[in-house]
């Protein structure tokens, strides 16, 4: 009987372990999943003696190809791939409109001062005035027009912002849901393993949105914090981000669990959600800080010099620009009342032919401007470093981009190496554990014949 005992559960084995070949062959092209292993142990003898075998083999369960350290790779490989990936879009857009030619403020301000210079010809000519109001103006327009887009992409950040920390809440969520369905599996003895492959999935979405730490317990829950600590999911129990737009226009990050609340720094989130408050502290907010400094200080050189000269009629000259920090579409404009002999050009109320002034405007260009992220810079030169600065700062974000993305592709494949299917490797498990079957099968032919012999000499 022991014979037959052991080919028995050798059968059995085997049939177990063609059972979860055949799951790994069927989830061969299945995204996130883990191929399982049969475990297999030796039985001891029940019988004493020097010459009892064992009693067969056992299979006590399956256990998964999985390492928590390849896991951990991958996940910060997307947490870093996420951050830098979701700012380049921003960063191209603001490169292409201030290096468009018909857009450049640096074209603009040019035509302007190329006015003043043809006006100084003739300063007294009215068509060559009115050249210099309508260079004016339209230097005013390629202000308002990048302010404009400026603020649409902070505008788009913030919704952006928004959906990210809706789509963190629903993942946390979804990570708890997991955790109760997996705890409650181990504790019938079920197995998980899809259970868990989806909570990896999981895991691995909201790396790209945050920063995260995780840490796996006993019970098969997997606590999961940001990467500063606070806790998003802890077992079956989910925290929800909150976003508060302030008075400022800024926004301000909290964490709720439970009873408590958690301050987040945004900039130190990593992820989709880090990128995007590295993209506007370091790069959006300080151009559009830069493009008022500029707009300033060419306003008030101008309406500075005008206000000291004389018009065509001896009176005082007027100012020419208004300059409006709050404004997104008209931070920049010229009086729409002002006529060519209300520019102040001369130095003296008694010559209208005199240029003092007029080339007092066209040294402007060279005069230093206060700026925020720059210093002094001459006013000329201003707009050509902001543009060479989103030009650095664009393409060193597309090459941490590009890093990022080969370092997310090498996790992946490093991934897939221990926890990936591997064809060739089940097409020879299957048949081993078919020989495995058949010859455990034949075992019990042979002890069939054997104990059909032995009733025949009875």
């Amino acid at each position: 009987m022991t014979l037959i005992t052991n080919a028995l559960s050798g059968a059995q084995a085997a049939q177990v372990a063609l059972n979860t070949t055949s799951q790994n062959i069927a989830n061969v092209m299945t995204a996130g999943y883990t191929r399982q292993g049969v475990l297999l142990r030796s039985v001891q003898p029940s019988r004493s003696g020097v010459a009892a075998a064992g009693d067969g083999v056992a299979s006590p369960s399956l256990f998964r190809f999985s390492d928590s350290y390849k896991n951990l790779q991958l996940w910060q490989s997307n947490t870093q791939l996420g951050q830098h990936s979701v700012a380049q879009p921003y960063l191209t857009q603001m490169e292409q409109v201030m290096g468009n030619d018909d857009a450049s403020i640096a074209t603009g301000l040019d035509n302007f001062f190329a006015s003043l210079n043809a006006a100084s010809v003739e300063p007294t000519s009215t068509p060559l005035r009115d050249g210099v109001i309508g260079a004016a103006q339209a230097l005013a327009q390629r202000f308002n027009s990048l302010r404009q887009t400026l603020s649409s992409q902070q505008a788009a950040v913030s919704q952006q912002r928004q959906d990210l920390v809706t789509q963190v809440n629903s993942q946390a969520a979804d990570i708890a849901g997991l955790n109760k369905r997996i705890a409650a599996a181990q504790a019938d003895g079920v197995n998980a393993s899809g259970l868990i492959d989806q909570r990896d999935q999981k895991i691995d979405s909201l790396s790209s949105l945050v920063g995260l730490q995780v840490v796996t317990q006993p019970d098969g829950s997997a606590n999961v914090s940001l990467a500063g600590g606070q806790p998003l999911v802890v077992g079956q129990l989910n925290s929800a981000l909150t976003l508060t737009t302030q008075p400022d226009g800024s926004q301000v990050m909290a964490l709720k669990f439970a009873s408590e609340s958690f301050g987040v720094n945004t900039t130190q989130m990593g992820g989709e959600l880090g990128g995007l408050a590295d993209f506007e502290s370091q790069q959006l907010k300080p151009m559009v800080q830069s493009l008022q400094d500029m707009a300033k200080g060419l306003a008030d050189g101008v309406n500075s010099v005008l206000s000291a000269g004389y018009t065509m009629s001896g009176a005082a000259g007027k100012p020419m620009f208004s300059f409006d920090p709050t404004s997104s579409t008209a931070m920049l404009s010229v009086d729409p009342t002002l006529q060519a002999a209300d520019l102040g050009l001369s130095g003296s109320a008694t010559e209208p032919g005199n240029s003092d002034q007029l080339q007092a405007l066209i040294a402007l260009k060279q005069q230093p401007v206060a700026i925020s992220s720059l210093g002094n810079v001459l006013l000329g030169d201003v707009y050509t470093q902001l543009v060479g600065r989103v030009g650095m700062a664009s393409q060193s974000n597309q090459t941490a981009m590009d890093t990022a993305q080969t370092v997310r592709d090498q996790a992946d494949a490093n991934w897939k190496a221990t926890s990936g299917v591997n064809e060739d490797e089940e097409a020879i498990n299957l048949m081993q554990y078919q020989q495995m079957y058949q010859a455990n099968m034949k075992v019990v032919a042979v002890a069939n014949d054997l104990f059909d012999s032995l009733l025949q000499m009875l």
